[in-house]
């Protein structure tokens, strides 16, 4: 197993510290802050261990309130509004220098039968054909430099592989919709529960920037500044993050310095599992 994909599962290891108390116990990753992907799943984890395990996570709303320091560990509180008879709901309070940053309320359920129908796959390349993201760097080494050239070909915990070539470094404006073939790239255990939290991880990775392809902007734009502010997952059919997912998204507005991007995640078979929504900060500041 790769240094990247050990910490990934470093991550989803929380010390029980009391009840609807724990605590991360590994260093928290991230470029200028914690990742907010990491908080995210951690806060989904730590309600889950709360719940009986019959129960399902079907959805989940977070805050992401100020940014993580990678130098502390983080607390998570667990608090339980509810359980029912089909569904019971937590609410999950994320603390560092006594202060949140980032609160979640997740609700879980009993599967149970119902009506199905959904939106269709978009026919997009398959997986194989696209470029890994080290291929990806290679085609790209001249606009990347060599300090990013090596992060983007360095191992890492998810394979991502975008169905059209993006250069980042010198982005050219294009519709706000972007296709992502995403998995990790090892067998997991049957536990459906450690497959929704690895993809609540995943599902920040991308989606947020999708906002910037109409401005020929990207995170690495030196005028912008971007972040989080609130991320909203629905989990419709089960699935398994060691098999391909296509993250199919798109962005129906920015205005007011926020971005707002939804998406949807398809087993490779075209089943639709879950659906995604996120707006962000993307506050573009004067050039100096």
């Amino acid at each position: 197993m790769n240094q990247q994909l050990q910490q990934l599962f470093d991550h989803l290891d929380l010390e029980t510290l009391d009840d609807g108390l724990f605590q991360t116990r590994h260093k928290s990753e991230g470029w200028r802050q914690i990742f907010g992907g990491q908080v995210l799943a951690q806060a989904l984890l730590s309600a889950s261990r709360t719940v009986d395990e019959t129960r399902k996570p079907h959805s989940l709303h977070a805050y992401f309130l100020r940014p993580g320091d990678k130098a502390l560990p983080i607390l998570f509180k667990v608090e339980n509004l509810r359980d029912g008879k089909s569904f019971c709901t937590r609410r999950v309070t994320a603390v560092q220098h006594g202060a949140a940053i980032l609160t979640l309320d997740a609700s879980f359920q009993i599967p149970e039968p119902g009506l199905s129908h959904q939106e269709p796959m978009p026919k997009v390349p398959p997986p194989e054909a696209c470029l890994t993201r080290a291929q990806l760097a290679d085609q790209l080494h001249e606009s990347l430099g060599p300090e990013l050239h090596a992060a983007f070909t360095r191992p890492f915990a998810i394979d991502l592989r975008h169905t059209v070539v993006e250069n980042m470094m010198q982005p050219e404006a294009r519709p706000p919709r972007r296709c992502v073939w995403l998995r990790v790239a090892t067998d997991l255990p049957d536990d459906y529960a450690l497959h929704a939290h690895m993809l609540a991880y995943a599902s920040d990775m991308t989606l947020l920037d999708t906002s910037l392809l109409p401005h020929a902007m990207s995170l690495f734009s030196p005028q912008l500044q971007i972040a989080s502010l609130d991320h909203a997952m629905w989990f419709h059919r089960p699935f398994r993050m060691d098999e391909w997912l296509l993250y199919v998204q798109d962005s129906p507005s920015a205005s007011a310095a926020r971005g707002f991007s939804r998406g949807n995640i398809y087993r490779q078979n075209g089943e639709l599992v879950v659906s995604v929504a996120q707006e962000g900060l993307i506050r573009v500041h004067a050039k100096k």
